[in-house]
């Protein structure tokens, strides 16, 4: 049986931010957050990026991101898609306390020209932001080497982090930084559950156990491996059906986009 599809997008604090509409679905909600996992400690993850990502004057969302240059932030098509503004946060692990925060207007984002919100393919873009200083608590990730594009990652253990809802019964994003530690598996078992037509070769996914998973606001977040600390991919979508339920999830292939990211933004590793 295929389920349907929603995004890992934006909850968030309730009196401040609204649902997103969702894609590929036919429910009202959207998912993206870590369920049951642990909370960060400050500076363990000096890479992730909190959005905060207005729509209209009525209308905000949150998602995450990775900052991979001083100048550059990585996250996912559907959280841009759509905004005349975001909000970058910065070096913070309580999510309203960020080191360093900057504004910056929907001019400074590129969404894959590709990409496609109904079959949640090419769910990739890039902020530009003013040069930021790196600090213990502010620093970019590393990318994968062209050598690893072929690569599956299957077996290999990764951490998703990210501040969106931490149950499947929460109604606002979490205010800690959170994260998990999971383990990729082919994509043969997501396209099992999302169908073929969203489960590409520019997808990776990950077993999600015991209601571990990512699930809404962390949505563009990174995805790193374990043991080196690479990104490998950014949070893209799970089922409808709720998060806690062991369904796989799905992020975006870094390795797929990795030629993409240099064209426009001069960022390789």
């Amino acid at each position: 049986m295929k389920f349907f599809i929603v995004f890992a997008l934006c909850i968030a604090a309730a009196s401040a931010y609204t649902v997103g509409s969702p894609v590929l679905a036919s429910t009202d909600g959207i998912n993206g957050r870590i369920t049951n996992g642990e909370r960060a400690a400050a500076g363990q993850f000096p890479y992730q990026v909190g959005l905060s990502l207005k729509k209209s004057i009525f209308s905000s969302s949150w998602c995450g991101g990775s900052l991979i240059s001083s100048e550059w932030v990585l996250t996912a098509a559907h959280c841009t898609d759509g905004i005349s503004e975001i909000t970058v946060y910065l070096g913070a692990t309580v999510r309203t306390s960020p080191e360093v925060k900057h504004t910056v207007s929907k001019d400074k984002v590129i969404i894959h020209s590709d990409w496609n919100s109904k079959k949640i393919v090419n769910d990739i873009s890039l902020i530009r932001i003013p040069a930021t200083s790196f600090t213990s608590k502010i620093s970019a990730v590393k990318l994968p080497s062209i050598a690893s594009t072929y690569s599956s990652y299957s077996g290999d253990r990764v951490v998703a982090s990210g501040w969106g809802l931490t149950s499947d019964s929460a109604s606002s994003v979490s205010s800690n930084l959170m994260y998990a530690t999971l383990e990729i598996v082919a994509n043969t078992v997501c396209s099992r559950i999302y169908g073929t037509s969203s489960v590409k070769a520019s997808n990776i996914c990950v077993s999600t156990p015991n209601g571990v998973s990512t699930c809404s606001g962390d949505s563009g977040g990174p995805l790193v491996l374990e043991s080196s600390k690479i990104q490998v991919g950014l949070t893209s979508y799970g089922a409808a059906d709720g998060c806690e339920l062991g369904y796989p999830a799905a992020f975006t292939r870094i390795t797929s986009y990795l030629d993409w990211i240099k064209e426009h933004s001069g960022v390789e590793h």
